[in-house]
């Protein structure tokens, strides 16, 4: 097919020869005739999104059939005038690669958090299968009973489902002759355990059948990071003796880096070899419920089947066994998987989380397309006569190619230092949420699709500029360099900038809910006096108290009057735990049933539950809890004395609303013994500054000997007096091991570290995003402004004010803006909801957190609209029309 003569390429090039010298005119001018006719021809054959992806494939095509020299050539000269052409543009280029760097960054540290822990494989032989089993009762409010070692016999004698059924659970342990005494976690497992889950150790060997029998040598298995830390490493720490307690046991294995569930430990040992799980008198007590059950399921078997065929076994034993299981408690059992049960608390905080790093790409990559395509339609002139002196489509697309590709790929290598800068703290931070955070790397694929994604962005609308000039030459040269950009392409623009400030929006308002909720935690009555308050963490050596209580209670004595007499102390108490102890957050609540003097239960209510801990009488004192009723424990309340304990707010508001409980009796046995209530004390939020005060109830210690903490009030500060406790610690028993040194006001922040670390890292998110959509809207207005100087120029001749022109001017971007946040505010009330477990005092909707948001959005906004209004009020009309 040719091109007519007279027809509009014909004339096109009539008038476009004019604009050269004579002497060009009569050189090149039939050879430009003939690009020009082609290019006419061209358009009409693969005109749209055909001809685009022609002009892809021949220029792709081009490369390969070019010689290699040529081809070096060739991108040698693209890649030179493209940095000149950066260089000329360096605002563009490091705003464009910074944008590109950050949504790239953030998405690869998030996505690749995201697969480790929620997508990835578990690091077990056939993970999917394993599963953890639960005891239940639900109508006396237990959803979760731990297992007696009759009990874990039946289970693992009776089911029908699985292949496997191994126990497990945690001890502390004091561990001797390595220096001072150290506090070990210690997992108790049986023997099959490990070979269940398909972990090989890396060193040594795993535990055999013979080292689960009665009387068998006492051996150890050391967790990975506990040989890194305590062994450094050491290859040859198998055969190691280990003085665990007042028994010798022997190293021999080391596990590989694997999460530990359900908690981390330093060690393992077999059942046998724990003092409370092999006594005789445990093993055959089918209410000692003390372990966790794990089981692996058979191939074929699922996890509903699962289900059923283990509450068959526990319908099976509550028949045999009416004793040990109530009928009106509603005993059975369940299982979950262990894969969904690794996840459960880190899946909605990592979900809100990458959702929120995708809406960052998604905002990065529309703020790169608008400034790329604003670049563009500057320089439409520039690639208008490149065409028409010869350049060949393809060899546009190839410059602008290479142009884009300078830009995407040291924005990919600042998102990988990005990501491996931050991940790092990620880990730290996803580690509070579960055991998985150690199998977290940066993703190959993840950084893949990002790259892949700021590429694309950046080459398809940077090609733009090559398909636009086959079809707009004409009109391109004959209106003048920015004035060629079409309705389309105002369009996309203002398309690109509404997406945009809706997704900005929608992140600037999950930040402030994250903000307010943690604002209202912050200022959360904790219910007890933090500030200069020491709580140091001990862990008994249990083997001198196993058979007798008096030396604990001497020991208690001991330890309170030398704490009291050390200078700088105020008041001294010993204690079981105390509020928002780390451990105690990451556990939660152990509760047990009780019974209230007075209060018959119908029939299947379930019984009351409470928490209970043992104090020395100055523990109100030393951490400022207030006395509501009655009285503190004093020194009369002794081991030998009448038992008496001190009750919480919410416990007597639930029972003796209107009335005062002193006096009034509770029972721990079932009614065979009734405690008096000696006072009321003020609700502590011992587990978390979110969680509601439950029942609370505390024993005198000598009549509830044990103790695993150590507070103290000083003068000063706290850490001041450290040295002192830890030495009036080690001088009344040797061999206890302290384990943690804290502040309560330090303890109160650690407990906000993980709303603290979510909030902050959405809020730094949405600035970003805030700050990304208002240079994309204020650039777009600047693009505006300068396509249309001379109509602005003509409206100011002709009499228009400059304040007209600035309402002009601001109307349109603040209109762009408000029709963003419509979309973002729609989008916002459905995806808040999303957020309600992460929460707390806010609602998902909440109206000042909206409206706030919404000012903050708009001002930033204005000021982004009105930098280039007031330029454009500047405009002289005179320089405009002669510009042109």
């Amino acid at each position: 097919m040719t091109a007519k003569k007279n027809s509009p390429g014909d004339r096109f090039f009539r008038w476009l020869v004019r604009l050269f010298p004579s002497e060009f005119r009569s050189n090149y001018g039939e050879e430009m005739h003939q690009v020009f006719r082609q290019q006419e021809i061209e358009t009409r054959n693969g005109g749209g999104a055909m001809g685009f992806i022609r002009l892809w494939w021949e220029t792709i095509s081009g490369i390969f059939r070019t010689a290699p020299r040529e081809h070096l050539y060739m991108l040698n000269q693209d890649v030179t005038y493209g940095l000149r052409m950066m260089r000329k543009n360096a605002g563009y280029a490091f705003l464009a690669m910074m944008t590109l760097a950050l949504g790239i960054g953030a998405n690869t540290a998030i996505f690749s958090v995201a697969h480790a822990v929620l997508l990835a494989p578990l690091p077990y032989r056939d993970g999917n299968n394993l599963i953890i089993v639960e005891e239940k009762a639900p109508k006396a409010g237990f959803q979760d009973i731990r297992f007696s070692v009759p009990e874990i016999q039946d289970y693992r004698a009776q089911n029908t489902t699985l292949s496997e059924f191994a126990e497990y659970h945690q001890m502390t342990f004091t561990l001797f002759g390595h220096g001072e005494a150290q506090r070990v976690r210690t997992g108790v497992v049986s023997w099959t355990f490990f070979r269940m889950f398909g972990v090989n150790p890396i060193l040594g060997r795993d535990f055999l059948a013979s080292d689960d029998q009665l009387g068998a040598p006492a051996v150890l298995l050391l967790s990975y990071e506990y040989w890194q830390q305590s062994e450094h490493g050491d290859p040859d720490v198998v055969g190691k003796i280990y003085k665990l307690n007042d028994k010798v046991h022997t190293v021999i294995g080391v596990l590989p880096k694997i999460p530990q569930y359900p908690s981390d430990n330093d060690v393992y040992m077999p059942t046998v070899a724990c003092p409370f799980r092999g006594a005789p008198n445990f093993i055959n007590n089918r209410d000692g419920r003390l372990m966790r059950a794990f089981g692996r399921m058979k191939d074929g078997v699922t996890l509903e089947k699962a289900r059923t065929d283990l509450a068959t076994v526990a319908s099976r034993l509550a028949k045999a066994y009416p004793g040990s299981y109530p009928p009106e408690a509603g005993f059975t059992a369940g299982a979950d998987s262990v894969r969904e049960r690794l996840t459960r608390n880190a899946k909605p905080t990592l979900l809100i989380l990458l959702g929120t790093a995708g809406f960052v790409l998604l905002i990065a990559c529309a703020n790169v397309a608008n400034l790329t395509l604003a670049r563009m339609s500057r320089r439409e002139r520039e690639l208008l006569v490149r065409t028409a002196m010869g350049a060949g489509q393809s060899r546009v697309l190839r410059q602008l190619v290479t142009e884009g590709l300078l830009i995407a790929i040291p924005a990919g290598v600042l998102g990988l230092l990005f990501t491996y800068s931050s991940l790092h703290l990620m880990t730290q931070y996803v580690s509070r949420l579960t055991p998985r955070a150690r199998e977290i790397g940066i993703d190959g694929w993840v950084l893949l699709f990002a790259l892949f994604a700021a590429v694309a962005t950046s080459l398809f609308f940077g090609s733009q500029g090559a398909f636009r000039s086959r079809e707009s030459i004409a009109s391109g040269i004959k209106e003048g360099a920015g004035q060629a950009t079409n309705a389309t392409s105002r369009r996309m623009h203002n398309a690109l900038v509404v997406v945009q400030v809706a997704f900005s929006f929608m992140l600037l308002i999950g930040a402030g809910l994250m903000v307010r909720s943690l604002l209202k935690l912050q200022q959360v009555d904790p219910g007890f006096t933090p500030q200069r308050v020491l709580a140091t963490r001990v862990s008994l050596n249990w083997s001198k108290f196993i058979n007798s209580n008096q030396y604990l209670l001497d020991m208690t004595r001991r330890l309170e009057q030398k704490l009291e007499s050390q200078p700088g102390i105020i008041s001294a108490s010993l204690s079981s735990g105390f509020p928002l102890n780390p451990a105690s957050i990451g556990s939660g609540p152990r509760e047990q049933p009780f019974a209230v003097e007075g209060h018959t239960l119908s029939k299947g209510e379930a019984p009351p539950l409470t928490t209970s801990q043992g104090v020395t009488p100055d523990y109100f004192k030393t951490l400022g809890i207030p006395l509501i009723r009655g009285r503190y424990f004093t020194a009369a309340d002794k081991q030998d004395g009448p038992p008496v304990v001190i009750i919480s707010e919410t416990l007597m508001r639930s029972f003796w609303p209107n009335e005062d409980p002193v006096g009034h009796k509770v029972s721990f046995d079932n009614g065979k013994n009734w405690v008096p209530i000696a006072g009321v004390v003020g609700d502590v939020r011992e587990f978390g500054l979110d969680r509601n005060p439950g029942n609370e109830v505390y024993f005198p210690l000598e009549q509830a000997p044990g103790f695993g903490a150590v507070l103290v009030r000083t003068i000063g500060d706290p850490h001041s007096a450290a040295l002192q406790v830890r030495q009036a610690i080690l001088d009344v028993d040797a061999d206890t091991a302290i384990t943690g040194v804290d502040t309560l006001e330090e303890a109160r922040s650690d407990s906000l570290t993980t709303p603290r670390v979510t909030a902050e890292l959405i809020a730094l998110f949405a600035g970003l995003a805030l700050i990304i959509a208002a240079a994309g809207v204020g650039g777009i207005l600047a693009l505006m402004v300068s396509q249309r100087t001379r109509e602005i120029g003509i409206r100011m001749a002709l009499g228009a004010s400059p304040a007209a022109v600035l309402r002009m001017i601001m109307g349109q971007g603040m209109g762009l803006v408000l029709g963003g946040l419509a979309i973002g505010f729609a989008g916002a009330m459905a995806l808040t909801r999303l957020m309600t477990t992460l929460l707390f005092g806010v609602t998902p909707t909440d109206p000042a957190t909206f409206a706030g948001v919404a000012l903050v959005f708009l001002l930033a906004a204005f000021l982004a609209c009105y930098v280039p209004a007031r330029r454009a009020t500047r405009i002289d009309p005179l320089t405009a029309l002669r510009m042109e």
